[in-house]
């Protein structure tokens, strides 16, 4: 059971940390290869869809987006022809299969007809064209990921055959707050393939339509996120068959999660043995290292009160890890996201260890700085954003672990699975040796 917080003065956000729809909806059409993108927007947005682009590092060279550029006077007089002559004039310059024609706040107070629009102009144009209302009063970044999903499942085509015995589909990878989440994207692929199972279609990085258009025939789907993506996976199971797998487990964070998750598919696939195997070398692999380099972790860290400021899906997978295995006090939680199965799952996963920490979903920044200001805590893990919040509140310990991250990462590092915990409390120890260095030195007294 936990304690949900409740905040005054909310009517609207302060630093909002979570971007709008349209940041979701084009950080799900970024990772599909050889499409292009035409925006009904100003120009401002163009930006937004770059962002969806920068998470799956995309060359820039690849990237084939065209934006309305919507002035004032577009909105007030409307500006269908404008949408109308960009794109014929982005089928004839990009010359893609498909072509995203993506409507945005201005679009929804114009009252665009994208729809009408993409049906009447179709003959004319060699790409499908694919309307998308990603407007930001649609909801969040959660939300817009959704609808971008909802999108591409119009593109699954009906099973023609039997489905494929030993195979999976991957779910947005990209909704994770691991600044190098391909990483742990590659992660689920190897151990997948450890199994003897194939990674059939991952929605979407690095994807293409045609692969997407197969993924019915996958034998199951696998969530890499909590935070959103419920609806198409009850889709995907009503119209195509594909059951979603381990959705009420915490994600591979931590030994415990991790030997539950890989258990759990083990099972499925019957690959136990391989399961066991995994489980058997990564505890090794992190007792062989802590004992060598962290003798003093679990003595540093025991009985700290510390808040989790995240995604459902890192927050899930953490509350653990700290818990049982470095025996700190999760007092304070904050999800940036608020779906009702990731609630749900947190609930569940605080009865199993027995504690009761406050718990706020759908933060924004205002909310995360008033719920920190509020408790006495030791340490804070989240990202550069609370970092700075801490500085500010005399907080001594902040973990920079997520985005946006003022890390360098030079190296792509999981966050899931027995490396990737080591990974975690590497960037742990580090900003707590940081932490604790005197910042006010004076130099001059060894000067001569």
């Amino acid at each position: 059971m936990h304690d949900e917080l409740e905040f005054e003065n909310c009517s609207h956000s302060h630093d909002p940390v979570v971007g709008c729809a349209l940041e979701g909806v084009s950080n799900i059409i970024a990772g599909i290869r050889d499409i292009s993108i035409v925006l009904h927007s100003p120009q401002g947005c163009a930006s937004t869809v770059a962002l969806g682009y920068d998470n799956h590092e995309t060359d820039f060279t690849q990237r084939k987006v065209a934006c309305t550029r919507l002035f004032e006077t577009d909105i007030i007089m409307g500006a269908s022809e404008k949408l109308r002559d960009l794109i014929l004039k982005a089928d004839a310059t990009f010359k893609t299969k498909v072509m995203f024609v993506v409507g945005t706040c201005s679009a929804d107070i114009i009252g665009e007809d994208i729809e009408g629009m993409c049906r009447s102009l179709q003959p004319k144009v060699g790409a499908q064209l694919i309307p998308v209302h990603s407007g930001g009063f649609r909801g969040d970044l959660y939300a817009g990921m959704d609808l971008g999903l909802s999108t591409l499942l119009t593109f699954v085509r009906p099973l023609d055959g039997p489905k494929l015995t030993r195979s999976v589909n991957l779910i947005a990878p990209q909704a994770s707050l691991n600044p190098t989440w391909w990483a742990d994207l590659k992660w689920a692929k190897g151990v997948l393939s450890a199994m003897g199972v194939e990674t059939h279609c991952v929605f979407p990085s690095t994807t293409s339509i045609e692969e997407i258009s197969l993924a019915s025939a996958a034998t199951a789907n696998i969530f890499l996120t909590h935070d959103m993506g419920y609806n198409f996976s009850r889709d995907m199971e009503k119209k195509h068959g594909v059951p979603t797998i381990l959705r009420d487990l915490p994600l591979p964070i931590g030994l415990k999660n991790t030997s539950n998750w890989l258990r759990a598919l083990g099972e499925y696939f019957d690959a136990s043995d391989v399961a066991e195997q995994l489980i058997e070398s990564g505890e090794t692999l992190v007792t062989d290292i802590l004992r060598r380099r962290g003798l003093m972790l679990i003595p540093r860290y025991r009985n700290a009160k510390v808040a989790i400021s995240a995604d459902a899906s890192m927050t899930i997978g953490l509350v653990r890890m700290l818990f049982e295995e470095l025996e700190m006090i999760p007092d304070l939680l904050l999800v940036r996201s608020s779906s009702e199965q990731a609630k749900t799952l947190l609930e569940a996963e605080l009865n199993r260890l027995g504690i009761s920490p406050r718990v706020a979903f759908g933060v924004d920044g205002y909310k995360v700085k008033q719920s920190l200001a509020a408790m006495e805590l030791d340490a804070i893990f989240g990202s550069a954003w609370e970092k700075y919040i801490a500085e500010e509140l005399g907080t001594k310990l902040a973990f920079d672990l997520f985005q946006p991250t003022n890390r360098t990462c030079y190296r792509d590092s999981a966050y899931f699975g027995y490396e990737g915990m080591i990974n975690m409390l590497e960037i742990i120890a580090n900003d707590w040796e940081a932490a604790l260095r005197s910042k006010e030195i004076r130099w001059e007294q060894y000067q001569e």
